[in-house]
């Protein structure tokens, strides 16, 4: 069996098997990855293992729905941006089965379920590309997601299964509580068919989960450790601009900087190990930077009270193999400038909060 690494697990349940068109209830198989399971909505082609599982609570993802350029293969024309709950399962097709007909069978089995086709494609006839010509299906691969972001396919990234051509197939169906989307990436290697499931079950985020710290919090632990990290401070995913629910944390910094006037302080920015180790710290400067901009524009805290610097992926708090880790991860951290602080880009201290720097 293949296998991948960093699978979630949640407890095993009753799966849907699509056999034929037909959903058949089947108990989990022993072969899948341990804690997976098949959306119950979209099911499994008969025959295949589960061979990689993740699921994420909320969360946004780009869709293919149209054909796309093979020079933006995630994001752009052509892509649907939708948030919600995300279910991705990588599964292994059984040998001697093309992807035209698990790509029919899932068509059938979709359809049988309320669901409506938006686009369908392959790579070998260009009908996945704007230019309307056949492409390598590597590009369909890659347009499942940034690959760093990916769980591995036997310690490959996932791309690198459509070797010799892909089928696509995006279906919706409308729900009161919301849209529910169901993406079909079918992949051919000389090692194996794959096909790649996401599900994007849109709903409205909880809110109340960010827990704001207050200018004395803020204060106490500048005075007894010199730093502190925030988690209050919120971007856009890839982005340098603060998002507008970040005000009550700059609030209650700029109520610190404004009831102490000698405070003087250094803005430090860290992210997760996502990506490159140059474009992150880039990032983390820059979004320490924009923190530094609006205590300045928007609060009228005197600019050479204010520093800012970032450290990239280099000082992680928690584990970057679960999402949970890499959140504690991207942070804003502010540093006491006026006693000398710590070394730039410094990290420690108490978290003032929990939440998502983003």
């Amino acid at each position: 069996m293949r296998t991948i690494a960093s699978t979630k697990g949640i407890g095993a349940i009753a799966v849907l098997l699509i056999v034929g068109g037909l959903g058949i209830a089947l108990p989990a198989r022993a072969a899948d990855v341990e804690g997976s399971s098949d959306h119950p909505l979209v099911g499994r082609y008969d025959g295949s293992e589960i061979v990689g599982y993740k699921t994420t609570e909320f969360d946004e993802a780009n869709l293919v729905e149209a054909p796309f350029s093979p020079t933006s293969t995630n994001g752009g024309p052509g892509f649907k941006t939708v948030e919600g709950r995300i279910t991705l399962i990588y599964y292994a097709l059984p040998q001697g089965r093309s992807t035209l007909e698990v790509l029919r069978n899932y068509e059938e089995g979709l359809k049988a379920k309320g669901f409506s086709e938006v686009f369908s494609c392959a790579t070998k006839n260009g009908s996945c590309f704007e230019s309307g010509q056949p492409e390598g299906g590597y590009l369909l691969g890659q347009a499942v997601g940034d690959p760093l972001n990916l769980p591995k396919l036997s310690d490959d990234y996932v791309h690198n299964w459509f070797q010799e051509g892909g089928r696509y197939l995006l279906a919706r169906l409308d729900h009161p509580e919301g849209a529910v989307y169901a993406a079909l990436y079918l992949g051919e290697s000389t090692s194996g068919n794959v096909a790649v499931v996401r599900v994007v079950e849109t709903k409205d985020m909880e809110t109340g989960k960010i827990q704001v710290v207050t200018a004395k919090e803020i204060g106490s632990a500048l005075s007894d450790t010199g730093k502190i990290a925030v988690y209050g401070i919120l971007f856009d995913f890839d982005k340098d601009i603060i998002k507008p629910e970040s005000k009550p944390t700059l609030d209650q910094i700029a109520q610190l900087l404004t009831s102490e006037p000698d405070l003087k302080l250094r803005v430090v920015g860290h992210t997760d190990n996502q990506g490159g180790a140059d474009y992150n710290l880039d990032l983390s400067r820059r979004r320490a930077a924009s923190v530094v901009a609006a205590l300045v524009s928007q609060y009228g805290i005197a600019a050479d009270r204010l520093a800012s610097d970032g450290a990239g992926m280099t000082q992680p708090v928690a584990s970057n193999d679960t999402e949970e880790g890499r959140a504690k991860n991207r942070r804003v951290e502010l540093q006491r400038d006026d006693l000398g602080g710590g070394s730039s880009g410094e990290s420690g201290g108490a978290p003032a909060s929990s939440g998502n720097a983003g």
